[in-house]
């Protein structure tokens, strides 16, 4: 076999006499790490963005490289959640059965050691920065800040626990939205004890202690258990290393089974559910923000799956705080009314309409990390009354109230606010019946479960709310079991038939210029969940 040639190293970067191929090769992981590539051809290209889709296809090819013996993964600057530190753990954990695996963490941080914990040997440099503080969130409210803007908010909700716009029209947080996030931060930090603990070989308490033992450097955190060793990166490199990029025309291509055999479908869900087409919203506003999930783009491609014969089965991926409460149960239909088993998979959210558009699933598997349930109904509006007297601002209207009762103009009147009441209590009971159908549970089991509260997926397993603990990778191969395919089979993001990518791509384009500052058209029932619970 030819020596290898990579002509961008110069001549001192040459391998060692004798060897052909490098025996370790480097993977840099940074960056925040979405689930999957986007769709649309064009803009999969612009896209810089590094996704756990291309970043599991890389970790694949090294584990069938014969060549290789071992891998040095650098997680560096890593900003992606809990939940995709979890899939990231799990594909260096499949990588390391077959060959040896070291990280290095320049930076000792909550997330990155969950990610880090896959591999058997874990490494700092002695000036690490360790920040290992445990998970917090913090939250600011607006409502006294609007108030003294002459802004108020009407904020009716089912129930306690559903705190989607607190925010607004609060000052403080309350009891119940402080008893939810306090479980859900438990959550996750029992979810993180058992990650490590597993990874480290001890018990969780062991593991759990590590968040209070006030560890401030890499020795510590050596002679505590936490990591394996201390070195700087190039005392763990040889003359037989190289980069990846380096090293990529040697990786085969993977190998899947034959597309006539049958495939599985991955139909993304991810953002703000929203009706229409699904669109981006480029103004950086508190919860308006960022994707959105159409329910027109989301039935077009479940249709299109479910219609293609050799599509077997779909894995649904969320990753949505929820919305539109007629959106969401528009993609529940065609879930539930779906032939081809699917199953669902959450990402770090799968809340309120997120979770709704899951209850008929086959099977759901969340991440430990994954923030889920939030089984509850609100509806809302600014009131501006005040703030357009002081700005001398006077709306005047013509004809039925009723026809203007969503106008941030002045309050609801009582029959008015009786009238939306009884409208999210009626989407609540059809919420609330769509779960215990779908999760084989009585109404009392999932009111005690719902009201609005959040659960971590560490915590939704115990109370049944989902099947499983895992990651993209765990959802596609039980997808690939119930249709009877190996789990090599093929796997597509399904999307909705369009005449080609430029024209829907340019549509696109153009829909993210535009502002929209409610991004619910006329609706106002909605099953959504504040997604700003961002945990350090």
């Amino acid at each position: 076999m030819a020596p290898l040639n990579i002509p961008f190293l110069n001549k001192d970067s040459n391998l060692p006499g004798g060897m052909t191929h490098p025996t370790w090769v480097v993977l840099d992981v940074t960056g925040p790490y979405p689930e999957r590539n986007p769709s649309n051809p064009i803009a999969a290209l612009l896209s810089r963005t590094e996704t756990l889709e291309a970043l599991e296809a890389r970790i694949d090819k090294l584990g069938n490289a014969e060549w290789l013996h071992g891998v040095l993964v650098k997680i560096s600057e890593f900003t992606a959640s809990p939940a995709a530190a979890h899939a990231v753990r799990g594909m260096l954990g499949r990588l390391a059965t077959n060959k040896r695996v070291v990280a290095y963490l320049p930076q000792l941080t909550m997330t990155a050691l969950i990610a880090a914990s896959g591999a058997k040997e874990i490494a700092a440099p002695e000036s690490a920065d360790v920040l290992l503080g445990g998970f917090g969130l913090e939250q600011t409210y607006l409502g006294e800040f609007l108030k003294k803007h002459g802004i108020e908010f009407e904020n009716l909700r089912i129930r306690e626990y559903k705190a989607a716009l607190t925010r607004f029209s609060q000052d403080h947080m309350d009891d119940a939205n402080r008893e939810q996030l306090q479980a859900y931060i438990d959550g996750l930090e029992a979810a993180w004890a058992d990650d490590l603990a597993a990874a480290r070989g001890v018990e969780r308490g062991v593991a759990a202690a590590w968040l209070a033992g006030d560890l401030t450097s890499a020795q510590g955190a050596l002679d505590a258990g936490l990591i394996t060793k201390v070195a700087y990166e190039d005392e763990l490199v040889g003359p037989g290393t190289r980069p990846l990029a380096a090293v990529i025309d040697l990786l085969m291509p993977r190998k899947f089974g034959s597309p006539k055999a049958g495939k599985v479908a991955i139909v993304p869900v991810i953002g703000t559910i929203v009706t229409g087409k699904s669109r981006n919203n480029a103004l950086p506003l508190p919860l308006l923000g960022g994707p959105m999930a159409g329910s027109d783009t989301v039935v077009a491609a479940l249709k299109r799956a479910k219609e293609d014969k050799d599509t077997r089965a779909i894995v649904l991926y969320v990753n949505s705080g929820g919305g539109s409460a007629l959106a969401s149960d528009l993609m529940w239909r065609e879930v539930s009314t779906s032939e081809k088993p699917v199953v669902v998979v959450m990402g770090e959210y799968a809340a309120s309409g997120g979770y709704y558009v899951a209850t008929h699933a086959r099977h759901i598997v969340a991440s430990p990390y994954t923030l889920t349930g939030s089984i509850g109904v609100v509806s809302g509006k600014p009131i501006l009354q005040e703030f357009n007297a002081r700005q001398g601002l006077n709306p005047e209207r013509v004809g039925r109230d009723r026809a203007l009762m969503y106008s941030a103009s002045r309050p609801y009147n009582d029959d008015e606010r009786q009238h939306v009441e009884r409208g999210i209590l009626e989407v609540y009971e059809r919420f609330t019946s769509r779960v215990a159908e779908g999760r084989k549970m009585s109404r009392d089991q999932v009111n005690a479960l719902g009201r609005g509260r959040i659960w971590s997926g560490h915590d939704a397993l115990e109370r049944g709310l989902v099947d499983e603990l895992g990651d993209l990778r765990t959802g596609i191969e039980r997808a690939c079991e119930f249709a009877g395919l190996p789990y090599d089979a093929p796997v597509y993001t399904a999307t909705p038939r369009n005449a080609g990518p430029l024209p829907e791509f340019v549509q696109e384009a153009g829909r993210a210029a535009q502002i929209n500052v409610w991004p619910f058209g006329r609706e106002r029932v909605l099953t959504w969940f504040d997604q700003e619970v961002k945990v350090r």
